[in-house]
């Protein structure tokens, strides 16, 4: 079932972060209309704050659907289909009681990681969003990223799932390996810069290779404030991809006021 959120904040951008930290999704979750942008007013009389409303998919009924969805979408390898198995016995959420999630996230990653044969340093910290940040280091690093990072992907849906399932409110787990989506993110961040510009150039729409959610994300959020172009994703799993689209210099209606602009 779809929900509604609205949230205000002084820029666009301030406004979605505020709305995505307290649904606990990522921007790729969600679909984000501008209901008012932003006005700075003369002296400061007038001013007026940014307003979108966000729409997603309620909890209580996507969480079911979390498990088959980690085996279809991000395709892992055998050894994390085999560790997943495995990992459905391990109790989690509520049962650890006065256990942290940080606990309980290196318990099961110490699990799976063992039983793919793979000996790991895990690192767990805070990230400045909210949420937690695990670095994994170690030999072998290269069969937890997988091709183009879909082994490390099934990995962080499986631990988002298993440490969350049974909590009241979910905790986003981003799990990285020798700095993998870092370096992803940045070559990425190039990717867009450079289509953006092509589509400027050629004025038309122009869509990218299919990309994982958190690729995606990373694409919608490097454009998002890029003049003359807006982002949406279009497709299903395993083909969901993101367009880039050309807008006109006119984002104004005809009382002069901007229009509103919608992602998915």
């Amino acid at each position: 079932m779809k929900k509604y959120l609205e949230k205000s904040g002084k820029t666009e951008e301030e406004a979605l972060s505020a709305a995505l930290a307290e649904l606990g999704l990522e921007r790729d979750d969600v679909s984000v209309e501008i209901v008012a942008r932003a006005k700075s007013g003369f002296l400061g009389i007038g001013a007026s704050p940014a307003v979108v409303r966000v729409e997603y998919e309620a909890p209580e009924e996507a969480v079911p659907a979390a498990e088959p969805k980690a085996k279809t979408e991000t395709a892992p390898r055998s050894e994390v289909k085999e560790a997943a198995a495995s990992a459905k016995a391990v109790p989690a959420g509520p049962k650890y009681a006065g256990e942290g999630v940080k606990a309980e996230t290196e318990r099961f990653l110490s699990g799976l990681l063992e039983r793919m044969g793979i000996t790991a340093e895990i690192d767990i910290r805070d990230r400045e969003n909210g949420g937690l940040l695990v670095e994994l280091s170690g030999p072998g690093m290269g069969a937890v990223i997988g091709r183009r990072g879909e082994t490390l992907d099934a990995i962080q849906h499986l631990t988002n799932y298993v440490v969350n399932r049974g909590s009241d409110k979910r905790c986003h787990i981003s799990v990285d390996a020798e700095s993998y989506r870092a370096k992803r993110e940045e070559s990425l961040v190039r990717l867009a810069e450079k289509m953006a510009a092509k589509v400027l150039k050629y004025k038309r729409s122009m869509a990218l290779e299919p990309m994982n959610s958190y690729e995606r994300h990373v694409i919608h959020t490097a454009l998002q404030n890029f003049e003359g172009v807006s982002t949406s994703s279009t497709g299903t799993e395993p083909n969901r991809r993101v367009v880039i689209s050309y807008e006109r210099s006119a984002k104004q209606n005809d009382s002069g006021r901007p229009q509103s602009r919608e992602w998915s």
